[in-house]
């Protein structure tokens, strides 16, 4: 039974080629030969099948237990993305989570403050060392921005910070709030550069001592404070605020209470910068409802909004403007295809750090799944810039540095 389905589903494959082989080596073809893109799917055990029909999900953990293999992971993946408008019908019919009883469950909010430091920490306080083994020297751990195809990850990464401090029109006389400290790279950055004082949180004790460190080496412990605490606790009014992928950890139910947090940390003059992983509009409903690859095996308890959410959210829940956005996707499928083959050229050293071949094979997965995303624009990487209303535009000359890419990006 669960052959015959999976059959079917791949027998509608389009903008791609799926070889399948099969435990007793046969061999079936699907998909246009046409279109270029091409992957084989290697399964080692019957229970491929069973698996593929539990989705990303099933997929993944028969992937991490070595169930079956790919010689492209990428393009397996921007396979799948390309088939997604039949394959979410699918889902719809046959996934177990989006029964009433667990669409109910879905409802109720699972990131409390308990459970969002619970959640946080399950990712990012698995060691500096994992992140160090794939991220440049900057720990920066969200979308780089390549003004030179050539250009090195540190550099990307500086182009991008000083992208998000012009952007914001960061000066001496401003005190910024960062919602996401990261590793502390851009409140280093912009105290360093901009001059202005920084105020940061995360609520991930690695994070946390390891953006201690970092602005204790760059001499800027006089501009920047680094705060353990949840964005709903904070207090106080700031010039700017910038939050650079934390969303995505927020939990759907939340976003308006963030977007309404944010407003009210603002001065009345204040901009806030977003750079927000999002997904596509018309699968939100169904991806906020669903477990999936990421948010079981990745990041508990992550949700991606669209942009269409986070622009309601704004309208509704703040008295924010929109000023521009900005779809900058083909530079983080270029970001994580640098992150991936650095994991992979250190696979050696991630197994020295006890980090073993299941847990590799579920992060490179992840790796692969998450820059075919940004290539298919399944995925997007979005910056936008909110104004508070008092704010004035800027006097003609004094933000052309910054130049935004016309919407949908290069």
């Amino acid at each position: 039974m669960a052959r015959r389905l999976v059959f079917r589903v791949l027998s509608r494959i389009k903008g791609g080629t799926i070889e399948l082989v099969e435990p007793d080596g046969r061999r079936f073809t699907f998909g246009d030969p046409a279109t270029g893109l091409r992957a084989e799917v290697r399964a080692h055990s019957w229970g491929f099948h069973t698996a593929f029909l539990r989705g990303t999900v099933g997929l993944g953990e028969s992937y991490r237990d070595g169930l079956w293999d790919t010689d492209d992971q990428v393009a397996l993946t921007r396979i799948g993305c390309r088939n997604m408008a039949g394959l979410d019908a699918w889902r719809r019919r046959f996934n177990p989570v989006l029964t009433p009883f667990n669409q109910l469950v879905r409802r109720v909010p699972r990131n409390s403050r308990k459970a969002a430091r619970r959640h946080i920490s399950s990712h990012y306080d698995l060691g500096n060392d994992l992140f160090a083994l794939f991220l440049d020297e900057s720990m920066m751990y969200s979308s780089a921005w390549f003004t030179d195809p050539e250009a090195t990850l540190a550099e990307a990464q500086e182009a991008r910070l000083d992208r998000v401090c012009q952007a914001l029109e960061l000066g001496p006389d401003d005190h910024l709030l960062e919602i996401g400290t990261g590793w502390g790279g851009l409140a280093v950055h912009a105290a360093s550069r901009y001059g202005c004082r920084v105020t940061t949180t995360t609520i991930s004790e690695e994070q946390r001592d390891g953006a201690l460190r970092r602005v204790a080496d760059a001499g800027v412990s006089d501009l920047v404070t680094v705060l353990l605490e949840d964005y709903r606790d904070l207090r106080g009014r700031y010039d700017k605020l910038v939050s650079i992928e934390m969303i995505e950890a927020v939990g759907w139910q939340y976003f308006d209470t963030y977007f309404r947090r944010c407003s009210e940390l603002l001065e009345p003059d204040g901009l806030m910068f977003l750079q927000a992983i999002t997904i596509d509009d018309r699968a939100y409903d169904i991806e906020k409802a669903a477990k999936s690859f990421a948010n079981t095996l990745i990041f508990p308890g992550g949700c991606l909004p669209s942009t269409e959410v986070i622009q309601g959210c704004v309208a509704s829940s703040t008295d924010m403007s929109t000023i521009w956005v900005d779809d900058i996707s083909p530079h983080y499928a270029e970001t994580i295809k640098r992150w991936r083959d650095r994991f992979n050229k250190n696979s050696d050293l991630a197994a020295e750090l006890g980090y073993d071949e299941a847990f590799q094979r579920v992060w490179t997965l992840w790796l692969s799944m998450s820059e075919a995303g940004f290539r298919e624009r399944r995925l997007r990487d979005m910056q936008m810039l909110f104004a508070k209303p008092e704010r004035k535009p800027a006097l003609e000359g004094v933000s052309r540095s910054f130049e935004p890419l016309h919407q949908g990006g290069r």
